[in-house]
C-alpha cells in the first residue's frame, strides 16, 4: 500500500500577487521529473497544492516553492521606485 500525501497552500500580496505568480509557475513547468504532483493556480490568490507518494518529496517541494515565493516577493520589493 502506498500513502499519499497532501498540502494546499494560499497565497496572497496584493499587487504582488500576479507577479509571483508567473515567476513560480514558469519554474513548476519545466521541472518535469519532479517526484511530486504540484499545480499552481492564480484567482484573486496563489493556490498551491502539492501531491507526493512521500512526505520528504512533499516538503522538500513544500520548502523550494515557500523559497521562491520569498525570493520574488523580496525581488518586486528591492526594485521598487
Amino acid at each position: 500500500m502506498t500513502s499519499k500525501f497532501s498540502a494546499k497552500i494560499e497565497i496572497s500580496a496584493d499587487k504582488k500577487t500576479k507577479s509571483i505568480f508567473e515567476s513560480i509557475s514558469t519554474d513548476n513547468k519545466f521541472y518535469s521529473e519532479n517526484p511530486t504532483k504540484t499545480k499552481i493556480t492564480l484567482n484573486k490568490k496563489i493556490v498551491i497544492s502539492i501531491e507526493a507518494r512521500e512526505l520528504s518529496h512533499l516538503r522538500a517541494n513544500l520548502n523550494s516553492t515557500l523559497r521562491l515565493i520569498q525570493a520574488s516577493n523580496d525581488s518586486i520589493e528591492s526594485v521598487k521606485i
